[in-house]
C-alpha cells in the first residue's frame, strides 16, 4: 500500500500559476518537460473529460489541499508558497486510469523565477503555451477561465 505522499501523483496533478495582484498578469509554469503539468506531464494519449460527464469509478479523491501541501513537500518548498484554487477541478483520462487537475496559485508578490530556473522551469503566458499536448491545452483554457471568473 502507498503512502499518501508517495502514491499523489498517481492520481492527481496540478496546474501552478502566479497572478500580479496589481496587473492581474497571469503566468504559468512551465516545467523543464515542457509541460505546465507537475509533477509530470500528462501521458501521450491523454484526453480531457467533458464538463460534466459521468465517470464511472471515479472513487475517492484526495482534497486539492492535500495534493498542494504534497508537492511542496516533496519539492522541498515553504508549504506558504502555493494556495489551491478550490472551484477547479478537472479529469483526465488516461491509458492508466484517470488523473484529477487541480490548479494551485503561488502566493508570493512576482513569480518565485529563481526557485524553478534552477529546475528549468519557466512562468510563461498563455499565448506562449500554444502548440502543447492538446489535452494539456484545452486544461490551460479551463485554467485561464476560471481564474478570470
Amino acid at each position: 500500500m502507498k503512502s499518501e505522499q508517495q502514491g499523489w501523483t498517481d492520481e492527481a496533478r496540478l496546474i501552478l500559476y502566479h497572478s500580479q495582484s496589481t496587473s492581474a498578469r497571469t503566468l504559468f509554469l512551465r516545467h523543464e518537460s515542457g509541460s505546465v503539468i507537475a509533477p509530470e506531464p500528462l501521458p501521450f494519449l491523454s484526453t480531457v473529460f467533458e464538463e460534466g460527464e459521468f465517470i464511472v469509478g471515479a472513487g475517492v479523491l484526495l482534497h486539492p489541499a492535500t495534493v498542494v501541501h504534497n508537492y511542496c513537500v516533496t519539492f522541498g518548498f515553504p508549504p506558504s508558497l502555493l494556495v489551491v484554487e478550490g472551484e477547479f477541478h478537472e479529469r483526465v483520462d488516461t491509458p492508466q486510469g484517470t488523473l484529477n487537475i487541480y490548479l494551485a496559485r503561488f502566493t508570493s508578490i512576482d513569480p518565485p523565477r529563481a526557485l524553478f530556473a534552477d529546475r528549468g522551469g519557466k512562468f510563461c503566458a498563455i499565448t506562449e503555451l500554444r502548440g502543447g499536448h492538446p489535452a494539456e491545452m484545452a486544461l490551460l483554457r479551463r485554467a485561464y477561465q476560471a481564474i478570470m471568473g
